[in-house]
């Protein structure tokens, strides 16, 4: 077995993990917790935060400002807001908004840059990231498990990732009970990209031994809850899918994320599509690309084999649990093409895709429905 991996991060899991642990928040003197609206709030994460904080007399802030999809400009805000309250550690509690603001702030809080998109200039780095805790509230990103941040730019119809080595969490609590407050649809969307997460993982040309591991246990934990199409999640699903994300998050960690992840990003962000179901809505795609080259061919019929599926079954599933359903011009198609042609995933397939290619892949699932007069 090869492999090479770097996760400094102390993980802890199990329903009551924080109290449990209390003592490992004491990270500085003052916290900043970063947080949505309400989620933290209405799921019990914050107030087990602010009880433990207050136990071992650690004071803390808490801004409630993060939004979905977080703007660089918000986070940049955010980080001399962190900096002017004196916060020498952050605490990230909610989904893959909230862990991948806190990345940027913690980054932000230290250094001055002169603009918000300075941060994807890593020679502008001038000092180490404030210590970063992560609580996921959602079974979706694994943002705690990597050192990944993405952030939406200032024109509103762009992403871009920013990466340090300093973006770690240096410790991260799972605790499934605070996923017990989402909705089903929510739940589903966010297992879609978790899930995304470890095929893309799989399939990738910097995947190793370890990483495929981790990919298969994500996606057989994830595929088993799925499949079964449940009204209900019970407690047991749903640490299933917590612990799956956050194995998935440690697998992109090596390797990345493939194609789905970029053509997903303009339904994201032009059309309200969220970040899990835009990417299942290229999932045959994905499948059907990567069979035109041996090693994906390859790949693929592991990866199935190993989830006790067929390829077919597979796509057509995680499209149907996506229920992407868009009309577009061409105008639009291009628009949205334009915006994410350019992104690296694209070279981390077996298969590269070709920008005629994803105009193609727009146009079946978009453009094609017109023609049948359901536009």
């Amino acid at each position: 077995m090869a492999f090479s991996i770097n996760i400094p991060c102390r993980i802890y899991s199990g329903t009551g993990c924080v109290k449990a642990h209390g003592t490992e928040f004491a990270l500085g003197n003052r916290a900043f917790i970063v947080t949505g609206k309400s989620s933290a709030k209405l799921c019990g994460a914050l107030d087990d935060v602010c009880s433990v904080l207050a136990g071992i007399g650690v004071g803390f802030e808490i801004y409630s400002g993060v939004r979905e999809n977080p703007p660089v400009t918000d986070c940049f805000e955010a980080g001399r807001i962190c900096a002017d309250k004196g916060c020498d550690f952050v605490i990230a509690i909610g989904g893959g908004s909230a862990m991948d603001a806190a990345k940027a702030i913690a980054a932000f809080a230290t250094t001055e840059y002169a603009e918000c998109t300075d941060i994807f200039d890593y020679s502008k780095k001038k000092a180490p990231s404030l210590p970063l805790i992560c609580i996921p509230t959602t079974a979706g990103t694994g943002s705690e498990g990597n050192r990944y941040s993405v952030l939406t730019l200032p024109d509103g119809k762009r992403k871009r990732t920013f990466s340090h080595d300093d973006s770690w969490a240096k410790k991260v609590f799972l605790d499934p009970k605070y996923t017990y407050t989402l909705s089903r649809e929510y739940t589903f969307s966010t297992a879609l990209d978790a899930f995304h997460h470890a095929m893309e993982s799989y399939l990738s040309p910097k995947s190793d031994d370890l990483s495929r591991m981790l990919a298969i246990y994500a996606a057989r934990n994830i595929w088993d809850v799925l499949s079964q199409l449940p009204e209900q999640f019970s407690e047991n699903m749903r640490a299933s899918l917590l612990y799956a994300s956050c194995a998935a998050g440690i697998a992109i960690s090596v390797t990345g994320t493939g194609f789905p992840h970029p053509l997903g990003y303009s339904l994201t962000l032009l059309d309200g599509i969220p970040h899990g179901k835009a990417c299942a809505a290229f999932a045959a795609d994905y499948i059907e690309y990567n069979r035109k080259n041996e090693l994906g061919e390859t790949l693929i019929g592991e990866f199935c084999a190993a989830l006790g599926v067929k390829v077919k079954v597979l796509g057509e599933l995680l499209v149907g649990l996506a229920s992407v359903d868009l009309c577009m011009t061409e105008e639009q198609i291009a628009e949205h093409v334009e915006l994410i042609k350019s992104a690296g995933n694209y070279a981390n397939s077996p298969y590269v895709l070709s920008v005629d290619e994803m105009y193609d892949i727009y146009r079946k699932h978009f453009a094609a429905k017109r023609k049948r007069g359901n536009c």
